[in-house]
């Protein structure tokens, strides 16, 4: 799976991934991170997710990074805003008051482009990635901050042979085997989803398990 698959997706407009509503498991969850007003909160994959005005509505300060400009686009126009866009190669930036996204591949991202970043979410990127490219993923957030993040994760999980992803499963045990040397790791919540996905039942599913996690910095 490389970065044509999901621009071709968004081309075609194959998006079922793409949720028309703030996430709730972030609605009731992200208050328990404790994070200041003002803290700087990166949201890696983030499509034009409703998450980003969300977050920017509780007083924080927004970094998104998205591969597809079909989707940036997309998010600004279908919100009315009107971002001051700029060249950073190899990124475009998009920006509006305290919301910034790049658009580019998450990989590209360095260092000094995150270091201010206090908080992390992801709702939709570790499960966006197939088993050989979510060691790279988490490396790669090792190699962005010297000093781990506060970390809402949101996952799903499901008997991967009844159904090819995305989204993929993702198990505690691999959530555990990704950031548990870097971080504690609090399951939250655990929620059959079936219900809520009938789209995931035609596909197969008989069972999909949807997980909340806080990913703390170890001392």
């Amino acid at each position: 799976m490389n970065t044509e698959f999901w621009l071709e997706r968004w081309h075609r407009r194959e998006i079922g991934f793409h949720l028309d509503e703030i996430n709730t498991h972030l609605q009731e969850h992200w208050p328990r991170l404790g994070l200041q007003p003002g803290t700087r909160v990166f949201v890696p994959l983030c499509g034009k997710t409703l998450d980003l005005i969300w977050l920017v509505s509780q007083g924080f300060q927004v970094f998104g990074v998205e591969l597809s400009e079909i989707a940036v686009q997309a998010f600004f126009e279908e919100h009315e805003l009107t971002p001051e866009i700029s060249e950073m190669p190899p990124f475009r930036r998009y920006q509006v008051g305290e919301l910034t996204v790049l658009c580019g591949d998450y990989f590209a991202l360095e260092p000094h482009h995150t270091e201010d970043v206090g908080a992390i979410f992801d709702r939709a990127s570790l499960i966006a990635l197939p088993p050989d490219m979510r060691g790279s993923y988490a490396a790669q957030l090792k190699r962005l901050f010297a000093r781990p993040r506060d970390t809402l994760l949101i996952t799903l999980n499901y008997d991967q042979t009844k159904m090819s992803g995305p989204p993929f499963a993702v198990g505690t045990g691999e959530v555990a085997r990704l950031f548990g040397g870097t971080h504690r790791i609090e399951e939250l919540a655990a929620f059959d989803a079936l219900d809520d996905s009938p789209n995931f039942r035609r596909r197969g599913l008989t069972a999909l398990l949807e997980q909340v996690y806080a990913l703390r910095p170890r001392d």
